[in-house]
């Protein structure tokens, strides 16, 4: 790239910085009562704050972003890591949940006026020991997670899952993940299904320790045997292998319903079902946990049970914006409520 040019060759001079005097007197203003006009403080009125805000956008006005990180001394970076993920620290971009959680948590934390920071997982003291983080974000940690271990140590805030209740430091975001299995499996049980099956992670985080809990003292409610199977690995490939490996068996070993906890594509899971035999919702009922949209355009259109991500990132973000704003020093959580959304394919056809 070529600096732009002038008369004779010579290089334009630079662009002034507009000030925030230069707005205040484009406005007819004072520069404290902009200022506050800006940062959203002050006793001004309606008018008066629309004035100076539209006079800053007109004239290309931007604030000295160092400057206001000095006098706040933070630097305005959340970072951004998720436990589970630790040997393949990337790929919980491939998962629509974690897409979902990480744009959501992203987007969230900018109109607070933070910046989130992607980091790996496994790496604490080498590749971001060093970055200026006001806080981080650890979405489904394992259990004993050092990284988390680590932060709280460095006296780091900590927005995390409720595995972390009361510890001074750390505040949680959690869903009710005993509550929404019991749901699913009502829901499954109410539709006639009297054999279904559980394809979970193989896990030690405290959503899916939770699950394993849920389904098994569920089972010992209905008088039930445990069908459960774990799958050792992310990725619709492990995934649906896991479905295929639930879905064996014959006469009254097959399953008449599937329960997917572990993430996969809505279209593989049905396809894995119709190589099996089975019909669906006719011979099998299914229920995924997923926020795939996909879900919607299938035929028939798949059960979904949603952690609803985007709500996690809101409660999350406003928990550490109470502590890094407002000065809030109290161990804080919210439990955020999941939601299933029925669809033709859990429920059984009337004769």
């Amino acid at each position: 790239m070529t600096e732009a040019s002038g008369q004779g060759g010579q290089p334009s001079p630079p662009i002034p910085r507009v000030r925030l005097v230069d707005v205040a007197r484009e406005a007819g203003l004072s520069k404290t009562t902009v200022s506050a006009a800006l940062n959203g403080t002050g006793r001004l009125s309606p008018e008066v704050r629309e004035k100076a805000r539209e006079t800053a956008r007109r004239m290309g006005y931007r604030p000295n972003a160092t400057a206001r990180q000095l006098r706040a001394g933070r630097a305005r970076l959340i970072g951004y890591v998720v436990g589970e993920f630790a040997a393949t620290p990337w790929t919980f971009l491939e998962s629509p949940y974690f897409a979902r959680l990480t744009g959501a948590t992203a987007a969230t934390a900018l109109r607070r006026g933070y910046a989130v920071v992607l980091l790996p997982a496994g790496s604490l003291q080498s590749e971001w020991a060093d970055l200026s983080l006001d806080a981080v974000v650890v979405a489904d940690p394992v259990a004993d997670d050092p990284v988390v271990e680590g932060l709280l140590a460095a006296g780091i805030p900590v927005f995390t899952d409720r595995s972390v209740e009361g510890l001074p430091g750390a505040y949680w975001v959690d869903v009710d993940a005993g509550g929404a299995v019991r749901e699913a499996l009502d829901h499954l049980w109410q539709q006639g299904s009297r054999r279904p099956v559980l394809v979970v992670p193989d896990s030690t985080t405290r959503f899916h320790t939770e699950v394993y809990a849920a389904h098994r003292e569920w089972c010992a409610a209905h008088d039930l045997p445990e069908r459960a199977v774990r799958v050792a690995e992310a990725g619709n490939g492990p995934v649906v292998q896991g479905v295929e490996t639930a879905l064996a068996g014959e006469g009254r070993d097959r399953p008449d319903a599937l329960l997917v906890v572990a993430e996969a594509s809505p279209p593989l899971v049905l396809e894995a079902a119709r190589r099996h035999g089975y019909e669906v919702p006719d011979d099998l009922l299914v229920v995924l946990v997923s926020e795939d949209a996909t879900a919607l355009h299938t035929q028939p259109p798949v059960t979904t049970l949603s952690l609803r991500p985007e709500a996690v990132a809101e409660a999350g973000i406003e928990h550490l914006v109470a502590v890094l704003e407002h000065g809030r020093r109290e161990p804080a959580g919210t439990l955020v409520p999941t939601r299933l959304d029925v669809r033709a394919s859990s429920v059984r056809p009337r004769a």
